[in-house]
């Protein structure tokens, strides 16, 4: 039987022993129906992992730490991806599909077809949801290293602040009517360590949002002759580029 892979909110570098939150209590011992004495595997997302054993299967499940590991299963590429938000549950299976697939960072944004509306209250329980997501993923994937998901930019925003920035080999922005494709853009840029990519959201970005991306610095890249959704798009992509420059 798998070990079951456990993230845990709180940090876990010396500690000896921990009580699980009630989210996690509950998986253990009501949906695996784990009894102690089964090992587990915890990590809090700052990097490693710990073996560990169950102590107490209740409402707050008890466990033993032991032995850490340092691997992070982190691909070499550090792929950054700036996605214009969707409706429905589609964003959330983006950020699910986009951590499996080895991404160091998420940014949500705000697009001129995004109808997504978040502020406040409702924009922090959303982030918050999305960041458990992201979580629920690593323990899925075995990565022990959290994607950082960033509070939500107006993509003129995100642009501005990209701009100048130098820290990615590769910036590239989905466009389905440019020629440009990965096989050639490689070949004119090489192999890059990192790269961020613009996605949009539902309707895709629109011509003013995808000039001024390329007009700070962003190549055009189409992923071939159809025109994929809003949730298929980002994956196909991340797909892509971890075959070509990361560890798929």
């Amino acid at each position: 039987m798998r070990i079951p892979r456990i993230f845990s909110p709180e940090p876990l570098a010396g500690q000896n022993e921990i009580e699980l939150d009630e989210g996690s209590s509950r998986h253990l011992v009501k949906v695996l129906r784990l009894a102690p004495g089964r090992p587990l595997v915890l990590f809090d997302g700052s990097g490693g992992e710990y073996s560990a054993e169950l102590l107490e299967a209740g409402k707050r499940a008890r466990v033993r730490l032991g032995e850490f590991s340092a691997d992070n299963r982190q691909s070499p590429l550090a792929l950054t991806l700036a996605i214009g938000i969707s409706r429905g549950d589609r964003f959330d299976w983006v950020v699910q599909k986009a951590t499996e697939l080895g991404v160091a960072a998420i940014q949500p944004l705000f697009t001129e077809r995004c109808e997504v509306k978040l502020s406040g209250d409702r924009l922090e329980k959303k982030l918050g949801h999305w960041r458990q997501i992201a979580a629920s993923a690593c323990e899925q994937c075995e990565r022990n290293l959290l994607p950082d998901i960033a509070e939500p930019l107006k993509l003129a925003q995100f642009l501005d602040a990209h701009e100048t920035v130098r820290e990615y080999g590769a910036k590239l922005v989905l466009h389905h009517r440019t020629q440009l494709d990965l096989r050639q853009l490689q070949a004119e840029r090489g192999k890059p360590d990192s790269a961020l990519l613009l996605v949009g959201p539902e309707g895709g970005l629109s011509e003013v949002e995808i000039d001024a991306a390329i007009g700070r610095g962003f190549m055009p890249l189409r992923l071939g002759p159809r025109v994929l959704r809003t949730e298929t798009a980002p994956v196909a992509a991340l797909s892509v580029l971890q075959f070509q420059w990361g560890d798929l």
